[in-house]
């Protein structure tokens, strides 16, 4: 399993928020199953050239989500699918996110189509990547 996290400094966001939301996406890529443990937090600190603090603020949110578990003394998992949970708070901050992204098109000027179609090319592409995943899993 190797795990690329891109952070920009200069993005507005929050250095730990790029963390959890690259590695929230390996996951629902499929490119972090269930059981595969991420870098020890200094290493990843390291190789991202951050503040170890970042690191572990990143996993404990991804860890408040039911993302990953920590068991002390042999790091930091990708948690079981089935034992996530999906409350409702995060259905909350989903929708928001996605309203802020239908508001930004439609200040581009597109439509519901345009945004629709916009959507599900990106949800396709996130399940053709999860498929072929689980193919080179299979194999």
């Amino acid at each position: 399993m190797a795990l690329w996290i891109q952070i920009s400094p200069g993005s507005g966001e929050p250095i730990y928020v790029q963390v959890v939301e690259q590695i929230g996406e390996a996951i629902a890529r499929g490119e972090l199953t269930s059981g595969d443990k991420l870098p020890a937090v200094r290493k990843l600190a390291g190789e991202l050239v951050i503040n170890p603090n970042t690191v572990a603020r990143a996993y404990s949110s991804l860890e408040q989500a039911g993302l990953v578990t920590t068991k002390t003394g042999s790091g930091t998992f990708v948690s079981d699918p089935k034992l996530r949970k999906g409350d409702a708070a995060d259905v909350n901050i989903l929708t928001e996110r996605m309203d802020t992204l239908i508001a930004r098109g439609l200040n581009l000027g597109m439509d519901a189509r345009d945004l629709a179609g916009l959507f599900e090319g990106r949800l396709a592409k996130f399940a053709k990547k999860l498929e072929e995943h689980r193919d080179k899993k299979d194999e």
